[in-house]
């Protein structure tokens, strides 16, 4: 059998004498199958983990959408590459210069300011592509915070081919906006989804390994803490200190674990009942060794679900905040930020149109990923 890997030392010889696995070297008999990398063919891998990934990625629009999320996240981690108003590299006059990861002054190039360089000035560009210079520019020439002071037309200015997606109200790229925004929206969720889980699984799983008087004083907290007015304390954070992400973070952190706590609690509840949890205790296992050996691995199903949907629900709040102008600080982009302008400038139809694009499809993306999760993490979903 050409192809087939052979499992020699890996076939159990009293499962193989039983008739469940053929022996090596042993023709097939009807009912049985080869043997393809340790296991049998089309069979489902053991363990409940890769058992759930092997269901994952038979879900196609989850796992293309996992694919295409990924792509995505990795693409506004290069932003710099994709978006920048600065050469990568150009040579000038038999020198090689780096300008995306140092600063030159206009005349080191023949300007007359000791100034940064701006590379959209129509001298510059002509002096660096004068005979024996060259430049490599990213495709797209512009930054997050780069305002065309050359433009032809006034802002807001429409699609072009100057600017792909058009100008906000302030000339600066729409495509480098949304490019950067993307990426702070999605690493301000993942920091907050990460910390939202570390101390909403602590939470759970305080409450519900103990019970008893501890999970009814936790309860309690819980409902008092939850009733207090988030939107409210953000309004009074943000007139007394100066506006962040650090802040920001902090905040939304402070009430971001409830809901997966109460997951976590429950899933404790249940699994400290059980016999394996007996039996570490009878062997002299401390409380915390049988927590964090043998009932949190078993009780990672709601949080592993809860992940892309906490992450949508950050990205809406970030979003949100900056939309009414109480989140980033000014200067960083935002997809809220260009919400509001879209909403402050209804003629601009491209500024709405692409913010909304890419909200819909993060938050698509998002939701069709948690889907295949819960689905692939159901112990009611058959292996066929």
């Amino acid at each position: 059998m050409s192809g087939w890997t052979p499992v020699s030392g890996l076939i159990d010889p009293p499962a193989a004498a039983d008739g469940r696995l053929p022996l090596e070297g042993a023709p097939l008999v009807d009912g049985q199958s080869p043997i393809h990398d340790g296991f049998a063919a089309g069979a489902v891998p053991a363990g409940p983990w890769r058992r759930a990934w092997h269901r994952f990625k038979r879900n196609r629009l989850g796992f293309g959408s996992l694919v295409l999320f990924v792509a995505l996240v990795v693409l506004s981690l290069a932003a710099e590459l994709v978006s920048n108003d600065r050469p990568l590299v150009l040579r000038y006059e038999g020198q090689t210069y780096w300008p995306m990861w140092n600063e030159y002054p206009e005349t080191t190039f023949g300007g007359d300011f000791n100034a940064p360089t701006d590379y959209l000035d129509p001298f510059i560009t002509e002096r660096l592509s004068a005979d024996g210079n060259w430049a490599l520019f990213a495709p797209n020439r512009y930054g997050h915070n780069t305002i065309n002071y050359f433009a032809q037309e006034p802002n807001p200015a429409p699609p072009s081919a100057a600017n792909w997606l058009g100008t906000d109200d302030r000339g600066r790229d729409l495509l480098a906006q949304l490019l950067y925004g993307f990426r702070v929206s999605i690493l301000f969720a993942l920091a907050l989804t990460a910390i939202g889980v570390v101390l909403g699984v602590m939470a759970g799983a305080i409450q519900g390994f103990f019970g008893g008087r501890v999970d009814l004083l936790f309860q309690r907290f819980i409902e008092i803490w939850g009733s207090m007015p988030e939107l409210y304390l953000l309004i009074i954070f943000s007139a007394v200190f100066a506006p962040s992400v650090a802040l920001l973070l902090i905040l939304l952190s402070l009430f971001g674990w409830m809901g997966l706590s109460d997951y976590v609690r429950a899933e404790f509840l249940r699994n400290r009942q059980l016999d394996y949890v007996r039996a570490a205790r009878a062997m002299g296992l401390s409380n915390w060794q049988i927590i964090w050996r043998h009932v949190l691995p078993n009780s990672l199903t709601p949080v592993v679900t809860f992940l892309p949907f906490r992450m949508s629900a950050a990205i809406l709040a970030l979003t949100s905040l900056d939309f009414l102008g109480l989140g980033v600080p000014p200067g960083t982009p935002s997809l809220g930020e260009l919400l509001s302008q879209g909403k402050n400038n209804i003629d601009a139809w491209w500024i709405s149109l692409s913010t909304f694009a890419v909200l819909v499809v993060t938050l698509l993306l998002l939701t069709l990923m948690g889907d295949a999760l819960r689905d692939a993490l159901d112990p009611r979903k058959a292996d066929a």
